[in-house]
């Protein structure tokens, strides 16, 4: 790059979710408003040899459930890691690295640290020290992206004042930096269109497939349709929660799935919500859409884009924006800001947008838990064109819940235990979570096919020679259901290893989920009886004055558990995210160090080199 040619920042970043997509995002907007321009991609889109020609790169990652990268990280990590680049290859290259976690997971921000360190063994030179994002923190990631960002700032223009030729404080007003939207909207005349009848999956595909939301891994097709044949309540009366087992069955295709695989559901909005924000937005639901990116524009068409078939808006709306139950990001309020006309409405949504203006917003959004509908109507002077809210309106996400059946014990069916979300924000208004509420109000005859999508999740399915110490305290008892009928099954015709099944709940009376089940698998000769080696354990937290948790059991158990271990068992823990996995992790390195008389550090080792071995495996959800 030539001296008098402008500093170009490269902004990388991995997504899962879309969160670090909308970090990189904003790293960009703030970077061009200060004058140095960015470009970003995502790192399955850029070839990872071209990073020594880089000047300057700010990576964005997330870490997703217990230490995992997303996918679209990986091949990009793979190649980072080849032992043929020297320390030097990277020499030259700035860089900053800022991760998006969770600290309540043991491995917070695992990747952000680990690729932090390795482009460091590769020879580049770090601007800044990296920044960790945590979702715990009350404004999220945005509590430390911020500073971050201005660090980031302050570091480039110390390293050369042209990456800012006017200073890395001077910017260009907000009122002048709208951009366009990056996508448009074709109108079709419906008399125009084939009168074909597209298959429910061929609509979904199309409408989602131009969703701006859409990440590159997501499969946009349903893997196939689900319909509900049992919505049984699984808590008693009494109980604080509401708990669910849901059966379903395939309509016309099924899918080949095993035990410990994930499914996800798109959940159905409420219609009249639909209704009222098409109203409030002045849209027309029976008009024929087609969405594309503005790049890809070619003569006032979508180009290479238009294979997608025109959808109704109605329906585009009802398939691909979160319209009810996820609250907008902060630049959905400072793009709205620009169509207010109202100037107390707009003042508020500029202050929103703005660092000092975090801790308001979070309050009055994140915290109330929002949703874009109920933005729009109180700030109704602002009109914000649907090429905006088609960017900006969070995507409809499907929602991933563990399989608690096995395709041996249940064939052609998939079973669900799902907890019906319900809470009261700060301010006492009532909020419900959008898919377990709807699948909570379904019944078998109302014939609904539900579109989902299989996918492996953090637990692999164990063979039948395996020991299994199993770890599932409410809901996380789901996948290990699918676990114990599947060894049932296989019990009768050949041996099968023991499991142990630490299960806990609040009360015995009113939240023991499957309790027959289990209690039937414990009984003399059953799976998880004691004559078999295994045992069942339930730790039943408010039945006592003195809370007795999941971990406490295992400690009970301590001879028995190490045992199983150095008889070559596999631990499997599901539940809570928050503090469950790792107070088990702590019970289990009490145990080893008893047992060995090691230090703390080595039954940590021991346990992670468990993990290393595939005999450790965690799935956590908040």
């Amino acid at each position: 790059m030539g001296e008098k040619q402008r500093k170009k920042l490269l902004v990388l970043y991995a997504s899962q979710t879309g969160n670090a997509l909308d970090a990189a995002e904003r790293i960009c907007r703030e970077a061009e408003r200060r004058g140095c321009p960015a470009s970003i991609a995502s790192t399955d889109e850029f070839d990872p040899s071209f990073l020594p020609d880089e000047e300057a790169v700010v990576f964005v990652v997330s870490t997703t459930g217990q230490g995992d990268s997303p996918d679209s990280f990986k091949d990009f990590w793979r190649f980072l890691l080849q032992r043929n680049l020297g320390k030097s290859w990277l020499q030259g290259v700035r860089f900053a690295v800022f991760g998006l976690g969770d600290s309540g997971y043991q491995k917070y921000n695992f990747v952000a640290k680990k690729l932090d360190k390795r482009l460091l063994d590769l020879g580049a030179t770090s601007i800044i020290e990296k920044g960790l994002g945590d979702d715990q923190l009350p404004s999220g990631y945005e509590a430390t992206l911020d500073p971050w960002m201005l660090s980031l700032w302050s570091m480039l223009y110390q390293i050369n004042p042209k990456y800012f030729p006017k200073g890395p404080d001077v910017m260009i007003p907000r009122d002048k930096l709208i951009d366009q939207p990056k996508y448009r909207i074709v109108y079709h005349k419906q008399e125009t269109l084939e009168p074909e009848l597209m298959a429910e999956s061929d609509i979904i595909q199309s409408a989602r497939g131009m969703s701006p939301g859409k990440l590159s891994k997501d499969k946009t097709k349903p893997d196939c349709f689900l319909k509900m044949t049992k919505n049984e309540a699984l808590t008693k009366d009494g109980s604080t929660k509401d708990v669910r087992h849901f059966e379903f069955q395939f309509v016309s295709s099924s899918i080949k799935y095993e035990v410990g695989d994930v499914v996800e559901l798109l959940p159905r909005q409420d219609s009249s919500a639909i209704d009222a924000f098409i109203k409030r937005c002045g849209l027309d639901p029976e008009s024929f859409i087609t969405v594309c990116p503005r790049e890809t524009e070619n003569n006032g068409s979508c180009g290479k884009v238009t294979t997608h078939v025109p959808v109704k808006l109605k329906t585009f709306v009802e398939l691909t924006m979160d319209i009810t139950s996820t609250s907008p990001r902060r630049y959905f309020f400072e793009v709205l800001s620009f169509f207010a006309t109202d100037e107390q409405h707009k003042e508020k949504l500029q202050h929103f947008a703005l660092p000092k203006g975090r801790d308001d917003l979070y309050n009055y959004n994140q915290k109330e838990r929002r949703n874009v509908l109920e933005v729009l109507e109180e700030f109704g002077s602002a009109h914000m064109p649907f090429e905006w809210l088609v960017q900006l309106v969070p995507p409809l996400k499907p929602r991933a819940f563990s399989i608690s059946s096995s395709p041996l014990a249940h064939p052609a069916q998939v079973h669900l235990t799902v907890s019906v979300v319900s809470w009261s924000t700060p301010y006492k208004r009532p909020q419900k979570g959008l898919c377990s509420t709807w699948l909570a109000s379904l019944t078998p005859e109302q014939d609904i096919n539900i579109p989902v999508w299989f996918h492996k999740g953090s637990l692999p399915a164990p063979p039948q020679s395996l020991p299994l110490i199993l770890v599932g305290p409410g809901t996380g008892c789901a996948p290990f259901r699918g676990f114990i009928a599947e060894r049932a099954v296989q019990a009768q015709t050949s041996p099968v290893a023991p499991v142990m099944f630490f299960f806990g709940c609040r009360n015995k009376d009113t939240d023991f989920l499957y309790r027959d089940f289990w209690e039937s698998h414990a009984r003399e000769g059953g799976i998880l009886s004691e004559v078999k080696g295994g045992g069942f354990y339930t730790a039943f937290s408010r039945d006592q004055p003195k809370k007795v948790y999941v971990q406490h059991k295992i400690r009970e158990m301590r001879k028995k558990v190490w045992d199983l271990l150095c008889d070559g068992a596999a631990v499997y823990v599901a539940g809570s995210s928050t503090k469950m996995p790792c107070d088990v992790m702590s019970a289990l390195e009490e145990i080893v160090m008893e047992e060995t008389g090691g230090s703390k550090e080595m039954a940590s080792r021991w346990l992670k080199a468990l993990e290393k071995a595939g005999r450790y495996n965690v799935e956590a959800w908040s």
